[in-house]
């Protein structure tokens, strides 16, 4: 930083550059910044001088980038562009004492929600907002505070805490699960209708991953109700469509009030999880550091 003082005088001298730049014109440029036409004349000769390169060809009406003038401007509206994002979100988060908490649809209504009482009731003072998106949202760019991601709990830029490993069994309505007489093995599973989940952009096991865990040939294509959304996938199962899988995190308070049933013998580990999330480039408001840590503590 200490050679860029000695090369660029005034940081003003690059804004005018890229504003002159951008328009094509002096005038322009000191129309947008409010300066008269001479200042920028002067600001980018001067730059000129310091840099010892001729950035701009004159013209009677319009100005040209010269080829050392083009690297700058590539370079210089890069930065200036991740400044401004920069700066606008942290403004926003200043401006904003609401705390946003990303989740896939089925995290935030069979998880979350089941929690909302219990936390406003222990945080009156905080506004959690629940997103959900078929996505992951990147947190910095977007100005999420808090995000539940499933992984190994290692993301480039971020912090994480595990919230629930992930654990997978087999689910179904309680009279289809009654009624199927071909579960003695896993195997037999696959005699029943399942029900497929096709994330179309998240990244989940399936059927075929399951049955590979205990070493189960699964012939494809199979038949059965596909959905791409887990939250419909839990609407399916419990008015009867099939056997569906059993995120143990998200469906353990469905079995509990008896809309579905889970052979919970059959339960895969899968070595992964689902954790809250949280940029380390951007700090938290002291908001959202209550929310985080509330989840934390549960």
């Amino acid at each position: 930083m200490q050679e860029l003082w000695k090369l660029v005088a005034s940081p003003r001298h690059l804004l005018v550059f890229e504003a002159a730049a951008r328009h094509g014109s002096f005038t322009l440029a000191a129309r947008e910044l409010n300066v008269q036409q001479p200042a920028v004349s002067a600001a980018i000769k001067q730059l000129e001088e310091a840099l010892g390169v001729l950035l701009f060809v004159r013209a009677h009406r319009a100005v040209m980038l010269t080829h050392a003038g083009e690297r700058l401007y590539n370079e210089v509206s890069a930065a200036f562009e991740r400044i401004l994002r920069s700066a606008r979100n942290l403004a926003g988060r200043r401006a904003n004492a609401h705390v946003t908490l990303s989740a896939s649809t089925a995290f935030a209504n069979y998880w979350m929600v089941p929690r909302l009482a219990r936390f406003h009731r222990e945080r009156p003072g905080l506004d959690l907002r629940l997103q959900t998106s078929e996505r992951e949202p990147d947190i910095d760019a977007e100005g999420i505070s808090l995000a539940i991601r499933r992984g190994e709990g290692t993301w480039p830029g971020c912090s994480s805490h595990l919230v629930a490993p992930e654990v997978i069994f087999p689910i179904a309505a309680p009279r289809l699960m009654m009624a199927a007489d071909t579960l003695g093995t896993v195997a037999g599973l696959l005699e029943q209708p399942l029900i497929h989940l096709e994330e179309p952009v998240r990244e989940r096991p399936g059927w075929s991953d399951w049955f590979a865990h205990w070493n189960v040939p699964y012939p494809e294509p199979r038949a059965g109700l596909r959905l791409n959304d887990y939250a419909l996938v839990l609407q399916a199962a419990i008015a009867g469509e099939g056997f569906a899988f059993g995120w143990k995190h998200v469906t353990e308070g469905l079995i509990a009030q008896g809309l579905l049933e889970a052979r919970t013998e059959w339960s895969w580990v899968t070595g992964k999880g689902f954790y809250l999330v949280w940029s380390d480039t951007t700090p938290l408001t002291p908001q959202a550091r209550e929310v985080r840590d509330w989840l934390i503590s549960l």
